[in-house]
């Protein structure tokens, strides 16, 4: 394998851009081939099958463009789809889990821990699981937040309406103790502002893309595939849904000019 080669990343959305853009900063040297599949985002309130189906749809993708790495850059699809991209593919698969949890166990000071995600992360139990397996003794509160990711995917409303889906969204969480909330979904770092204005500033936000772009990069320096580009990587955004609305929104987080392409799956 070619130390050269991009890394694929997949995500229901544009929430995936918050890896990306921590890939961007650890990692300058690496290409990165993006899929965000807007058109059938989220994929949290969706059976486990038909996440399984997406995921494997946007990995047979990803694999004509002959990446050295895929990162399932959604929680959900980490969730459903983790061990079946593994099983199919011969390459690394890195998940968002995993990364997430590990950050909020390294900042828990009480060792209580809030979790929001979609419907389908929560269900899961995905990070009750993680979380628990390294340290038992842990208290884990879960939340699913399901209004949350359709207003980052909107991404046109107004500072007002998000501060009050926000604090709607949260509100069965706020009478629960915990230090750290790990944000369980990675459309929510988008609007994380809101979220640490709603529960508090005595409460640290976790996010996995930190956690996963440093995972990413010990597995390719481990395998000898760290790129060492001269020339400045050139990246490539696909989406299912609308071209237009994805570039307005992975140009604002991102902080640079992105070439978005449609694609069919």
């Amino acid at each position: 394998m070619d130390r050269h080669q991009p890394i694929g990343i997949l995500d229901s959305g544009v929430g995936g851009l918050t890896v990306v853009k921590e890939i961007f900063r650890q990692l300058p040297h690496e290409e990165v081939i993006y899929v965000g599949d807007t058109a059938r985002c989220p994929y949290g309130s969706r059976p486990i099958d038909e996440v399984k189906q997406f995921t494997l749809e946007i990995v047979d993708f990803l694999l004509k463009y002959n990446v050295k790495m895929i990162v399932i850059a959604c929680n959900t699809a980490t969730s459903f789809a983790l061990d079946a991209v593994k099983e199919k593919v011969k390459i690394p698969v890195v998940g968002v889990i995993r990364p997430g949890s590990l950050a909020a166990i390294k900042n828990t000071k009480t060792g209580k821990i809030g979790v929001i995600g979609t419907e389908g992360t929560i269900l899961s139990g995905a990070y009750q699981k993680a979380l628990n397996q390294i340290n038992p003794n842990l208290t884990v509160t879960s939340l699913a937040c399901p209004t949350l990711v359709p207003l980052v995917e909107d991404g046109s409303q107004s500072e007002e309406t998000i501060k009050k889906v926000v604090k709607q969204a949260l509100k069965p969480i706020l009478n629960h103790d915990f230090d750290s909330l790990i944000l369980g979904c990675t459309h929510y770092p988008i609007i994380s502002e809101y979220i640490q204005e709603v529960v508090g500033n005595e409460v640290m936000l976790l996010s996995s893309a930190e956690e996963t772009a440093r995972e990413v990069s010990m597995i390719l320096h481990y395998q000898d595939l760290l790129a060492s580009h001269i020339n400045k990587p050139s990246h490539r955004f696909f989406t299912t849904g609308d071209k237009k609305h994805f570039k307005q929104i992975g140009e604002k987080w991102l902080q640079q000019e992105i070439n978005v392409e449609h694609i069919d799956l």
